[in-house]
């Protein structure tokens, strides 16, 4: 639906002009051609939407992934937004990597948590997040273009979004890694009590309790390297 904040969103954008926007309103399969079309391996993070407990401990852990990359011959794929996982944006950049960015309609209401640090943007028709549809075991339209856009997805940390696209992932053969990561406790706690929900008892979000059981709370890079 569209809204007057997301056409806001979407005037503040172009006038800005430090983004390179692909498309508006794209569909899974045009997204996902665009990111084939620049023939490199697609590294994909997924983690928190909000920021991490100790952001430099994280991107220590994705540097020491990275670094096991060629700029040549990968581009990192994020969720376009600086938060969260977001925050290894300027850190692929300063790598040399191209890096693209793949986020709901939703995103344009929030424009100023877009990222400026992404060298390309895909807006997908989608009136959620991400994740599945509600009722079905299906991805929405931007959860669907991301994962089938990957060719390699590495999890830090993450809530439902991240688990339910890294469990398809999985389901489709695409390699997937997750290093444990907690989200930043006071603002976690913040948005329980403005939910009104009991505060968390744990900080590792949902995708742990899939993926982040059996990995020890240090995992170390190099335990993915490639």
């Amino acid at each position: 639906m569209i809204t007057p904040g997301k056409v806001y969103g979407r005037i503040v954008l172009q006038l800005r002009g430090r983004v390179h926007v692909e498309g508006w309103s794209m569909s899974p399969g045009e997204v996902i051609a665009f990111i084939r079309s620049h023939r490199k391996t697609v590294l994909t993070l997924i983690g928190f939407s909000a920021d991490y407990e100790d952001v430099k401990q994280v991107l220590e852990k994705i540097k020491g992934v990275l670094a096991s990359y060629s700029p040549d011959k990968t581009l990192i794929n994020i969720g376009a937004t600086k938060g969260g996982i977001g925050a290894a944006y300027p850190l692929a950049k300063s790598m040399g990597f191209l890096t693209t960015g793949i986020v709901s309609t939703e995103a344009l209401a929030n424009w100023y948590d877009i990222s400026e640090d992404v060298d390309h943007i895909c807006f997908i028709r989608d009136r959620l997040w991400g994740g599945y549809l509600p009722g079905t075991g299906d991805l929405s339209p931007t959860s669907r273009a991301i994962v089938n856009s990957s060719d390699v997805m590495i999890g830090f940390g993450g809530n439902d979004i991240a688990r339910d696209e890294l469990i398809v992932g999985r389901k489709l053969g695409i390699p997937v890694r997750f290093f444990p990561a907690e989200m930043n406790h006071e603002g976690a706690i913040r948005q329980a009590r403005q939910s009104g929900k009991p505060p968390p008892t744990s900080f590792f979000g949902s995708a742990h309790e899939v993926f982040g059981k059996d990995q020890p709370i240090s995992t170390s890079s190099s335990q993915i390297q490639r």
